[in-house]
């Protein structure tokens, strides 16, 4: 029973016992064992190679215990080794099945080894090569290199926020911090300008401008609606609004725009209209305009500023802009975003307050500019001017008590007139001075004793200087004899010519500049012009002739003024000045620098140069006839010349009277100058100056000295 029941665990694949397998060793065997030996991972035509130990178990149930081998069964072990490896090593006909039952045959104790039967030997072709399997991976060197890289992302992690926690803390809280802060600029009140009595000639008031967020603004064609029917009355177009709204690049192309202004000074109660709306992308804050009381009075003196930032651009408003600005204020506080878009209620806060800028009271007085400059437009507009100046100055202080220029403009809206009207003619205009200018040679000709009151000049019909004829108009006879107020009646420029010639034209500058020719006077407004003199070096053929009559250099209206200021003065040069003093908000004042004088001339010989003006209004046939007032002495002279342009002279002359009253003591000088297509001082610009000095005389209570005009002659 036991030995049937190994037997059929020896079963085979092909459904036989190994002892039916080795029954058959002796006839042909197993034709299928040399393939199923290959596919075992065998050789063909090979014996496969058994455990023998194994095999001997098979065979004897009884020996599957291991026991302690006998030396006899070890002798034997080693001879069934021998016969194994003998019928292993010899080729039998009949395959694998032979092969298999001589291993098992020699695993048997005391069976003896069969030798087989010598067979030519087959040559089996050998089997290729098993191909190798690629190498399993190994997790656990992945399992380490992923544990390193997670140490060390958490490791940069954490040097990261130790960075921010500790090191960078406080400068990424005040980045923070910035961009919740808002800055909002507390503009300062722009000081007033005033008169020398105080009155308000140009003030500040409150408005209130209005700006937008284009990025926020949801849709800018239905805002821009919105706005035009409240903004409309300023002159504001609909399309600009719509285009400011929509959201747009800054000019560098690359930045959004926040904030775009859409319109500046807009009264308060339209302000609170748009603020009403409840647009959160528009936003209403303080302005202020410069409102002019008198529209366009003394418009060129105080200039104007610039809406959008209220600098000033001409006149006083620019010259005096640092004081007249102030330092605007800054308030800083820390805004809420989203719902919470407002100030944060115990969030930062700085608030640095504005401090107004100071008022500048100026030397004008109100009530005479305004006489001024209406007597100028009703005179020059009938005479088609181009320009026309008007100056009134105090003879003892040298300041500027009226200066009117034509045409003018209102400050309150310079962008309605020319730009070539906005200049202040008194000081930015130049012109060949003309005869007015023959009272400076005079002047230096006393001064340097080249003449007396008393002298006489004999002056011919005509001079020639560098092949040019001047002449005298109506012309003298050759060899006339003229005395000195009879040559500035006549306005002689035959005698004026040989006065100078006897001067020099060396000295004929060095007066001329000492007489504030050649450079600006500083009266206090911008843009000033030096004007132009011709030095000896440069004078040329015709010069000596020109020159002394007024013709070859350029000078302004303030500059001639100021000239005959001198000689009012007695001969004492005192820069004109327009502003007396600036007033803090404090209501301290602070006057402005001390006015530059030098001495020009001698008090005597500047009484004589005025006794001898006083011809020019008083002796028959002087030219200036037109200018004198009844019950007052008047000193002054009268001047035709030409505008200087584009390298050339312009069409029409320049008619020009300069005066002072009362000539034994002056008070006032008017100086009128005009460029019109014809005429001359004597026509034009006298009758002027007659009307303005007897209103500044009126205003200011001057009443006549009651002494005598002296009596002059023409001839001796």
């Amino acid at each position: 029973m036991r030995g049937t029941m190994s037997e059929a665990r020896r079963f085979t694949p092909r459904g036989r016992s190994v002892r039916d397998a080795s029954v058959e060793a002796g006839g042909r065997g197993d034709p299928f064992r040399p393939a199923l030996e290959v596919l075992q991972g065998g050789r063909s035509g090979q014996p496969r190679r058994t455990n023998p130990q194994k095999t001997a178990r098979q065979a004897n149930p009884q020996q599957a215990t291991p026991q302690k081998a006998a030396p006899q069964k070890t002798a034997q072990r080693r001879t069934t080794r021998t016969a194994e490896r003998t019928v292993a090593a010899t080729p039998v006909k009949g395959g694998t099945a032979r092969t298999a039952a001589a291993k098992r045959t020699a695993t048997r104790g005391t069976t003896p080894v069969r030798k087989p039967r010598k067979r030519s030997r087959v040559k089996v072709p050998r089997l290729a090569r098993r191909p190798k399997l690629p190498k399993l991976a190994e997790p656990r060197r992945r399992l380490r290199l992923a544990t390193v890289l997670a140490l060390l992302m958490f490791g940069a992690i954490g040097v990261r926020l130790i960075q921010l926690q500790l090191t960078d803390a406080s400068a990424y809280a005040a980045a923070g911090l910035k961009d919740r802060l808002v800055k909002e600029v507390l503009p300062a009140s722009r000081g007033a300008i005033l008169d020398r009595n105080g009155k308000i000639l140009v003030h500040s008031v409150e408005t209130r401008f209005v700006a937008a967020d284009p990025m926020a603004v949801k849709d800018p064609e239905e805002l821009a609606d919105k706005l035009f029917t409240i903004l409309a009355k300023y002159g504001v177009l609909r399309s600009d609004l719509v285009r400011k709204m929509t959201p747009h690049k800054a000019a560098d192309g690359k930045t959004n725009v926040r904030f775009e202004y859409l319109v500046h000074q807009i009264d308060v109660a339209d302000g609170d209209r748009i603020k009403a709306l409840g647009v959160g992308a528009l936003r209403v804050s303080r302005d202020e305009r410069r409102e002019i009381p008198g529209n366009d009075l003394a418009s060129n003196i105080i200039g104007f500023t610039r809406k959008s930032d209220m600098s000033g651009q001409l006149g006083i408003e620019q010259q005096f802009d640092a004081q007249l600005r102030g330092i605007d204020g800054l308030h800083v506080y820390e805004r809420g975003g989203g719902d919470l878009d407002k100030p944060l209620p115990r969030g930062y806060d700085e608030l640095k307050p504005a401090h107004p800028g100071s008022s500048v009271e100026l030397t004008v007085d109100a009530d005479l500019q305004y006489s001024i400059q209406n007597t100028l437009f009703e005179r020059m507009q009938p005479l088609n001017a181009s320009f026309a100046t008007a100056i009134v100055l105090d003879a003892r202080t040298m300041e500027v008590m009226a200066m009117a220029s034509y045409p003018s403009f209102a400050a309150a809206d310079p962008g309605k007139s020319p730009p070539g009207q906005l200049k202040d003619q008194c000081t930015a205009t130049v012109f060949d001075p003309g005869s007015i200018h023959k009272a400076i040679i005079m002047g230096a000709a006393l001064q340097e004793g080249i003449i007396t009151p008393s002298s006489t000049v004999t002056v011919n019909s005509e001079v020639r200087k560098g092949g040019v004829s001047y002449k005298d108009h109506p012309p003298q006879k050759n060899g006339t004899q003229m005395t000195i107020p009879g040559i500035l009646a006549l306005s002689s420029n035959v005698g004026t010519i040989a006065v100078a010639d006897r001067l020099g034209k060396d000295k004929v500058f060095e007066y001329q500049r000492k007489f504030g020719l050649g450079e600006r006077t500083g009266v206090g407004l911008p843009n000033e012009s030096a004007g132009l003199l011709q030095p000896p070096e440069k004078w040329s053929g015709s010069d000596p002739g020109s020159i002394p009559i007024g013709n070859g250099f350029a000078t302004t209206a303030i500059q001639m003024a100021a000239a005959y200021g001198a000689i009012a003065n007695d001969g004492l040069w005192v820069q004109p000045t327009l502003v007396r003093k600036i007033i803090t908000p404090d209501g301290s004042a602070t006057k402005p620098p001390a006015q530059q004088t030098r001495r020009v001339l001698d008090p005597q010989h500047a009484q004589e140069l005025r006794v001898m003006l006083e011809g020019v209004t008083t002796l028959d046939e002087a030219t200036g006839r037109q200018a004198s007032i009844p019950g007052y002495r008047i000193a002054g002279k009268t001047g035709t010349s030409k505008l200087a342009e584009n390298g050339g002279y312009a069409s029409g002359d320049v008619v020009s009277f300069i005066g002072m009253a009362p000539a034994e003591a002056p008070r006032y000088i008017v100086a009128v100058n005009a460029h019109v297509p014809g005429g001359g001082g004597g026509s034009v610009a006298a009758p002027v100056f007659k009307e303005m000095m007897a209103v500044t005389l009126s205003n200011f209570g001057v009443v006549p000295t009651g002494t005598q005009a002296p009596k002059l002659t023409i001839y001796p």
